[in-house]
Parts: structure tokens; sequence; C-alpha cells
């Protein structure tokens, strides 16, 4: 079986120990010759400018292809549009675009008045605003403002139908749930990519936190298996074995490409990629 093409996602850094770490994370994961990279933006829009200033400095430095996040939360269409420029003059021309999470302290999203409504309107505006890659959220389990599973169908339909040209889903724990989602996207008449969104774990219980708050299921096994393994120490020979295996099932099913969350910490992805036979991309006249 061939080995499977890869993305990573980072977060952008927040101060100087951060820009170390994330660039760290870059040389660690560059050689796997990812098909593309992108950098988050925080809750509520938070780190706005972080994200961009990452996002050019990695166009501009790493040589590797850079999709910039992009959301709709706490700015007007002026000034979402103006960063969309930004993003084309500095050459990026790969957006993930993204409704966004409400702000800290918000329960719920609430449009900016001069600003986009949802994502389905930002990704109308990148189509009509130039040549981009558009790639967009997609929710394997149900999202937590959904109304049920076929809502978060139905959604994805409209950002595909609007321009977007892939989905990357929320992470996941088991592959039924994944293949579950395809079949639904494809009855539905999603003819786009859908790639797996995968997270190797670090710390369990920050990803199960994670987990509870964007509505990802998560089984009775995974918590048992967790709490095992803190006891023995085995964390990540856990974490490693678990998203191996995911992403080996996936691929008996026809999957053949994964966008993994890295949390600037490239170890376990890069382990998982290596037992995948994703291997570094050497050039012989590097070695010659």
């Amino acid at each position: 079986m061939a080995a499977p093409s890869v993305s990573f996602e980072f977060f952008p850094p927040r101060d100087l120990a951060g820009s170390f770490r994330l660039w760290d994370t870059v040389q660690h994961l560059a050689p796997l010759n990812p098909r593309f990279v992108s950098v988050t933006y925080g809750a509520g829009g938070t780190t706005r400018d972080l994200t961009r200033d990452a996002v050019a400095t990695l166009h501009k430095s790493s040589g590797l292809p850079v999709a910039a996040h992009l959301t709709c939360v706490d700015a007007s269409k002026e000034e979402t549009m103006e960063i969309v420029k930004g993003f084309a003059e500095a050459g990026v021309k790969d957006i993930v675009a993204l409704r966004g999470d409400p702000p800290k302290g918000a329960d719920k999203f609430t449009a900016h008045p001069e600003g986009f409504a949802d994502s389905c309107e930002l990704i109308s505006a990148l189509r009509d605003a130039g040549d981009f890659t558009i790639r967009v959220g997609a929710y394997p389990d149900k999202h937590p403002e959904a109304a049920d599973n076929k809502a978060d169908v139905d959604w994805l339909k409209r950002k595909i139908d609007a321009g977007a040209t892939e989905a990357l889903t929320q992470f996941f724990f088991e592959a039924e749930t994944f293949l579950r989602f395809r079949d639904a996207c494809e009855k539905a008449g999603i003819d786009a990519p859908i790639v797996p969104g995968i997270l190797p774990i670090e710390n369990w219980k920050g990803a199960r936190r994670f987990a509870e708050s964007c509505g990802t299921i998560i089984p009775a096994w995974v918590d048992q298996a967790f709490d095992a393994a803190t006891r023995d120490d085995r964390q990540d020979l856990l974490a490693t074995a678990m998203c191996t295996e995911l992403c080996s099932d996936l691929m008996d099913e026809g999957v053949d490409t994964f966008h993994f969350y890295t949390l600037n910490r490239p170890e376990l992805t890069r382990d998982v990629c290596h037992a995948l036979g994703v291997t570094p991309q050497v050039d012989l006249r590097d070695v010659a």
C-alpha cells in the first residue's frame, strides 16, 4: 500500500519561545513533504495578527505551501478582505475559511454588524476575490450547534456549493465515525475531497477537554486506555499506536490523505507518519 499524503496544522506563536517552538516543529515535519501546512486563529480571532505574520514568514522562509486560517469573528467584511488582500500580495493562495468560535466569555457566535454572517458568505467572497484554494471544516461527530448529523452534512454541502474545494474534518477517535460521515456526504452529492483530521494525543486531559468542547464523541475504551497508560507512564506509546491504527484502518477503506493537528509538538506526528510509510524526502544532490 502506498504511503498517504499528509498536511500539518500549526498554532501561531504568542511569544519568542513560541516562535522557536513553531520553527522547530516546521523543521521536524517539512522533510515529510506535506501537501500544505496551515496556521490557525485563536478562539474569537484572538491571534489574527499573529496568524497573518506567521503565515507570511513561513511562506517566505520554509518553501512549503502555507494555508492561512480566516474566520468571520469580530471583523467587518472590509477588514477581512484587507487581510485576504495581504495574503494574496504575500503569495499565499490557500485559505482555510471558517465561521470561527465565539470570543471568550460569549456562549454563541454573533456576526459583526458589518461582517460576514457565516462561513458560506466568507467562502463566496473568497471565490469572487481571486484564485484561492479554499478549504473548510467538517464535523464527523455532530457539531455542538447542529440539530443532528444530517444538518452537518447539509451545511458542508452549502460550503462546497459556495466555492470550497476541500474539507478538513474535526478529529475523531474511531474510523467508523469518519467512514459513516464520508458515506453520508457522498449520498448528499458532495464530491469534493474530505480529508480526515488526525490528532496525535500529547496530553489526554487537554485533548479530552477539547473533544468535549467541539462535540467529538469519546468512546469509553479511550478513557480506559489513557487511564492505564498514565499509570504506566506510556501515554506517548499509546497515542502513537492508537493514531497509527486509526490511520491504517482508514487507509484500508481507501483514504489516502490525512491532516494532522500537531499542536506545535512534532514528535508524535512525525512518529505516526513514519509508521504509515511517510518518510523524509532526501534530494540525492544534497548528499552527493
